[in-house]
């Protein structure tokens, strides 16, 4: 029976953790994955394991039998199998709530949610004290045996991180994979009774991977987010991903669905969006034409909104683009018409692949930013560095960043940061938006040279409409002053904490109306 017991922690452990990360990712797919929905997860996940620290050693020696403990695990086991079926009908009143933008229905089913694990977690909890009480016979191994168990349990844990991330949520979604582990982990605890309560205990809790299987037969297909346009969702490693059709246009959208990453239009490519924004970016230079750009670098590359574009107005030059989701590219490819012959597409982390890169570019275009998600390692002064030695002499980097009304600290932080690489800065709020485009060129340049270039294309009939129209907007809205601040660096870029308080000072000083 020990080694039984010991598998048993091993397996408990192994749950806890798959079972913490797969609540991110349910929770994430309607509130998002920023660092403040994870820190809540993970607080409140410690405080319910704490409580079943406690209640787990209480009960032990109250009762130090293995059936009990094996009850105890057995509940904990059902009623995690449970929480994505009850969980579904709060998430999807929240997704409608994100469309809407009503704050006060996301708090509450926020709250909601995270209530639903505190039985089956606290319950995990007891599991490591009452396995310690149970194999302690002699207090003079008692640090040897606990060392042990929490050895082991910890293994397990281990294992928990890896296999909902990288296999099972990717493979066969969220809800799925929380009804793997918890029926894996009920049959241990189902053997467990019968080996030491016999079949007549085991049969009694029978009921319950019964009743889970039902559930999950009836919930079966029942899509996390049935909004309006809905024509697909899967989920990846990295994002719950969601696509909407929204008259003739294709929208992709990630995560709480707030904010369009991508969008697809097969009769039009002017969107008035930031997409359009890269377009303008080599004419800070004298003289350019579009003749001049060879090659292209979107870090960022979503569902190529941007790669189209750039491809229409430049033709077929050779774009790199730099995308970390494959799934993302994927859908790209089968509802976006992203299937462009001059598209390179580079899976991974843009910063890295980016500097491996062998080639340098005209533009290098930075689409990889989203408040709250903005990754704080493509923000800092080493990266405009590496941006800057990939870009040719006469080069771009443009970024596709956000400012708030009354609040530029973001917008102000980067232009800070890039300025000690770059020469010359300028901005463009998107009209209709918040987000703000920053350019920075690898010489000095002048705004007077975007003025007379615009003037020269716009006579000359043989270039795209496109690219007068984005020259224009950008233009009516150019900017070239900031308020000098913190210089980003690797060791101290505190992005999270200018973004979420950014983004709380909005939301409560009536943002959300705002954008609606």
């Amino acid at each position: 029976m020990k080694r039984y017991i010991l598998f048993t922690v091993f397996i408990s452990g192994m749950t806890t953790l798959a079972a913490e990360l797969a609540a991110g990712r349910l929770i994430g797919n309607v509130f998002g994955t920023s660092n403040i929905v994870w820190a809540s997860i993970i607080g409140l996940i410690l405080i319910y394991l704490t409580f079943g620290y406690f209640l787990g050693g209480k009960w032990a020696d109250a009762n130090p039998t293995p059936h009990v403990m094996y009850r105890v695990l057995a509940w904990g086991a059902f009623t995690l199998g449970l929480v994505p079926y009850v969980a579904g009908p709060v998430l999807r009143s929240a997704a409608n709530a994100f469309d809407a933008l009503n704050i006060g229905i996301l708090g509450a089913s926020f709250v909601a949610v995270l209530i639903l694990f505190v039985v089956p977690i606290t319950l995990l909890g007891t599991i490591s004290p009452f396995a310690i009480r149970l194999l302690v016979d002699d207090t003079a191994h008692a640090g040897r045996i606990s060392g042990q168990i929490y050895a082991i349990s910890t293994l397990g844990s281990f294992i928990g991180t890896f296999l909902p991330t990288l296999v099972f949520i990717p493979a066969i979604g969220t809800t799925k994979t929380f009804l793997l582990f918890s029926l894996v982990l009920l049959f241990v605890a189902l053997a467990g009774l019968g080996k030491s309560a016999g079949q007549k205990e085991l049969f009694k809790y029978l009921w319950m991977p019964v009743l889970i299987a039902v559930i999950a037969i009836l919930a079966a297909n029942q899509s996390l987010k049935n909004n309006p346009g809905q024509v697909y969702e899967t989920e990846s490693a990295y994002n719950y991903i969601q696509v909407k059709q929204q008259g003739d246009f294709t929208l992709l959208r990630l995560n709480e669905g707030q904010g369009v990453h991508s969008i697809y239009n097969p009769n039009t490519l002017q969107y008035n969006g930031p997409w359009d924004q890269f377009l303008a970016s080599p004419y800070f230079y004298a003289d350019r034409k579009p003749s001049d750009i060879r090659r292209v670098a979107i870090v960022g590359l979503a569902a190529g909104t941007t790669a189209r574009q750039m491809t229409a107005v430049y033709g077929d030059i050779p774009i790199d683009g730099f995308e970390l989701d494959p799934k993302i590219v994927e859908v790209g490819q089968k509802y976006f018409g992203m299937t462009m012959p001059n598209l390179n597409i580079i899976i991974g982390d843009g910063r890295l692949n980016l500097e491996r890169s062998e080639h340098k570019y005209d533009i290098i275009a930075v689409d990889a930013y989203r408040p709250p998600y903005i990754p704080p390692h493509m923000t800092t002064q080493e990266f405009f560095q590496i941006v800057a030695s990939h870009l040719t002499d006469d080069g771009v980097l443009t970024i596709n960043s956000a400012s708030v009304p009354g609040d530029r600290r973001l917008v102000d932080g980067l232009a800070t940061t890039m300025a000690t690489v770059f020469p010359s800065i300028y901005m463009v709020d998107i009209p209709g938006s918040l987000n703000t485009m920053i350019f920075a060129t690898k010489q000095e340049t002048r705004a007077e040279n975007f003025a007379a270039n615009l003037v020269a294309l716009t006579n000359d009939p043989k270039i795209d409409p496109l690219l007068i129209h984005t020259m224009q907007v950008t233009f009516s809205g150019l900017q070239t002053d900031y308020d000098a601040t913190t210089v980003f660096t690797d060791d101290h870029a505190p992005i999270e904490w200018i973004v979420n308080d950014m983004v709380i000072r909005f939301i409560m000083g009536g943002g959300a109306e705002y954008l609606q």
